[in-house]
């Protein structure tokens, strides 16, 4: 048994709480929000997974420092626009060697950091690994089957991670590739935008396949240009990720997007969403990386046009379809 403390308490927190109890370890959750502990202190179930029930033994506290101290484990669960205030809470009570793995999904605007960087930056004590893949809390939270892939920095804390998390239900891949997991996670909630947006507009499964296709083409050529590894993209945290969040009505930036192609503007969508839509804080991160790294990312620019500039759904789709001719693969050579 592992003594495992939860940094954040939203939805994805909570089900990997409820996952890591059920396997047997000792959980301590902690949030910001003190009428968010109340709640699940006195009800044992949290608004956004209403047919979840936290075990009677698992602790929900304010406390920082308690939910920090002793643990083999910290599991950081806020969203991406926290990550650097939280570890900056966190930095005082963390101690030489701890493990700490993020789960949330995300880049930092202003720095163009990816969130292990950031948890590096501010905790650099600490053993920063990530947790990431297709796996939206609603289903983790009913127990159905669900893969995810670990990175860290070595193969001891990967498969460390792999065999607290690991069940009959959640199965856990390693890696090494922490920056190609990261981008992965982060970018594609970028390209599900796009694809709800799609979908407002009544367009097909032929535009949610090209949107698929050619968005895991972008990630993959910032991603390696930034020194990610290819493989990452093809696997669980690249194109595994993207089908689901483009796919999904689990997916927050899916649901996002489909409001704005109705004709909904960005504040209007995030407020019907009710919860962080991850793409909107990437997006203009993601077009910043791409233009560092002199990457083309159609996709990733049609979006930023139509969240900040005011652009039609309509016409970034139509501008999409009319760009110049191109060949799809350019390392394929002709005989």
């Amino acid at each position: 048994m592992a003594k495992i403390g939860i940094i954040g308490s939203g939805s994805w927190g909570m089900a990997l709480s409820v996952l890591l109890y059920n396997n047997g370890h000792e959980v301590m959750v902690w949030s910001a929000l003190p009428e968010e502990i109340r709640e699940m202190q006195q009800t044992h179930r949290h608004h956004t997974l209403p047919d979840l029930v936290l075990p009677d033994h698992m602790v929900f506290t304010e406390d920082l420092e308690e939910t920090m101290t002793g643990k083999d484990l910290l599991v950081t669960a806020v969203p991406s626009v926290y990550v650097r205030s939280t570890a900056k809470r966190m930095n005082p009570f963390c101690r030489y060697g701890q493990v700490v793995v993020n789960v949330a999904k995300g880049i930092e605007e202003s720095s163009l950091m990816t969130l292990s960087e950031i948890l590096e930056e501010e905790l650099p004590m600490a053993d920063v690994a990530v947790l990431s893949g297709p796996s939206h809390a609603e289903e983790v939270s009913k127990s159905l089957p669900t893969t995810c892939v670990a990175g860290a920095t070595t193969k001891k804390t990967a498969e460390y991670i792999q065999s607290l998390f690991m069940s009959e239900v959640f199965r856990v891949y390693t890696s090494p590739d922490i920056l190609g997991i990261e981008l992965g996670g982060s970018l594609k909630n970028v390209i599900a935008l796009a694809a709800g947006i799609a979908d407002g507009l009544g367009y097909g499964d032929n535009t949610k396949a090209a949107l698929i296709t050619r968005g895991i083409a972008e990630i993959s050529r910032l991603g390696t240009a930034m020194g990610g590894k290819i493989q990452t993209f093809g696997g669980l945290s690249g194109i595994g990720d993207l089908i689901v969040t483009c796919a999904s009505m689990h997916s927050r930036n899916r649901r996002a997007g489909i409001l704005m192609g109705q004709g909904k503007t960005m504040e209007e969508a995030t407020s019907e969403v009710k919860m962080v839509v991850e793409g909107i804080y990437s997006a203009k991160a993601a077009l910043a990386l791409s233009q560092k790294y002199e990457v083309s990312m159609p996709i990733v620019e049609q979006v930023n046009a139509v969240l900040f500039e005011g652009k039609s759904a309509s016409e970034a789709v139509r501008d999409l379809m009319l760009r110049d001719k191109t060949i799809e693969s350019s390392d394929i050579p002709w005989e």
